[in-house]
């Protein structure tokens, strides 16, 4: 087992590390110019969100699509793995994380779109899509689909499933005493009560949990601030300055280079916002739309909330209160966030352990969805069921057992969907423009698909 760790371990730091960093960040740069800066869109893409096209082919709203996508993007990497990269990288990693997620908003909205343009009717009448059915349909590469629908499958019980539900029961355990098996049973239930009624009822508890869960932890986030006010504005100017010029928090050194800090704060925006993973299009897919694009609008906003806001954010909290607090060890990345939100009384604590809470939970909903298309995929529907059933006797597991080596096996498959659907994005850069000429740029975003 020690010498899996270490092998896991070694190969999630090499696919994570700079050539994969550069493939995901060259990507989003290349579609935004590409695309003309989608990013200028936004504020139609918020109000589409909220719009449904009810008369239109799908399983889910458009914004029932959105809100399964951000529950399995918002997770704990939103809130812990943001203090990881400021203790490893310095403040300055906070611009960075920023950063990527301004330009993966350009990669999500092309992930959705393909989505959509390739998506097909199931043997149960559902709509599936996503870049399997993208690298089949739009390139001709089967085994490619094929490739990437398996490390779907895989990463779902891993990031998705076990390492959540490990999260929970830890944060419960340690906060309220409640034992790990006990935790396990009514997390067990919890998820089996809705995943069990398919894509709508995990869309409709989605619906109501994301919107709650983050703008109950972003109003936290702004008390916060607002008590570390004289701090909030040097706090900027540090991350701004730090991303040039490593420093830490405390007026130290915090690294090696701008690389390093750099490095760090671009990896943990991807692996936040999962642009570029090929996750999200799984559910875009799903979504009554009237054509690719619009649909690729709203997914776009995913990114946004995700990084831009909610990273962004949690980064802002943790170095305002750092520099408020100096006794704070930054160099300690997972007591980081505790130790800066315990800082504010009652309050903090709440905030951060109903967000880890509210955050872990709807990730296991979230990517229930996505594992179960990529088996649809892989063997039909009648192989659905069982897998839904592994999946939540999965979250039992992870509930109690020791994860260390699955947090790397995660990494690893996660990594190796992005490789797939990365070359699915830049092979159809083509088909994303043609579209997004048809319908954005000639202002047709009313227009239907068969029109």
């Amino acid at each position: 087992m020690e010498n899996a760790t270490t092998f896991f371990a070694t190969l999630s730091a090499w696919l994570w590390g700079w050539p994969m960093i550069i493939l995901l960040l060259g990507t989003h740069v290349f579609l935004t110019i590409r695309l003309r800066f989608p990013q200028r869109k936004l504020l139609t893409a918020i109000r589409l969100s909220v719009q449904r096209d009810s008369s239109q082919q799908g399983d889910v709203s458009q914004f029932g699509a959105l809100a399964t996508a951000l529950a399995a993007t918002i997770g704990t990497g939103n809130i812990i793995g943001v203090a990881t990269a400021v203790a490893l990288g310095g403040p300055g990693a906070v611009f960075w994380c920023w950063l990527t997620g301004v330009f993966g908003i350009s990669t999500k909205y092309a992930e959705a779109l393909l989505a959509i343009k390739y998506r097909v009717r199931s043997e149960g009448g559902r709509m599936q899509g996503g870049p399997m059915y993208a690298l089949e349909r739009g390139l001709g590469w089967r085994k490619m689909g094929v490739l990437f629908a398996v490390f779907t499958a895989l990463a779902a019980f891993g990031i998705g499933c076990t390492v959540q539900a490990n999260a929970i029961s830890t944060i419960m355990h340690a906060s309220y005493g409640i034992g790990t098996e006990v935790c396990g049973v009514v997390l067990t239930l919890l998820t089996a009560a809705v995943i069990i009624g398919g894509v709508s009822s995990i869309s409709k508890v989605c619906s109501m949990l994301v919107p709650l869960m983050a703008l109950l932890y972003v109003l936290g986030c702004v008390y916060i601030l607002q008590a570390n006010a004289s701090y909030v504005v040097p706090a900027l100017r540090l991350i701004v300055r730090s991303a040039f010029s490593p420093e830490a928090a405390g007026g130290g050194f915090a690294g090696g280079s701008v690389i390093m800090v750099a490095r760090y704060g671009i990896a943990r925006g991807l692996f936040s916002n999962e642009s570029g993973l090929g996750s999200a299009p799984i559910v875009a897919a799903a979504a009554r739309t009237k054509n690719p694009v619009r649909q690729a609008l709203v997914s776009s906003t995913g990114t946004f909330w995700d990084t831009v806001v909610i990273c962004a954010l949690t980064g802002l909290v943790i170095v305002s209160s750092i520099m408020a607090y100096p006794e704070i060890d930054y160099q300690n990345g997972a007591e980081l966030t505790k130790v800066a939100f315990a800082k504010i009384p009652v309050v903090g604590p709440f905030i951060l352990s109903f967000g880890l809470l509210t955050f872990a939970f709807s990730t296991i909903l979230g990517w229930s969805y996505y594992g179960e298309r990529a088996m649809e995929y892989l063997k039909g529907k009648r192989w659905t069921l069982a897998y839904r059933l592994l999946y939540i006797v999965a979250v039992f597991v992870g509930s109690v057992a020791n994860l260390a080596i699955v947090w790397n096996i995660a990494d690893c498959m996660n990594a190796l969907m992005a490789i797939p659907n990365l070359l699915s994005l830049i092979c159809l850069n083509g088909v994303v423009v043609h579209e997004t000429r048809k319908y954005l740029w000639r202002d047709r975003l009313d227009r239907e698909m068969a029109e």
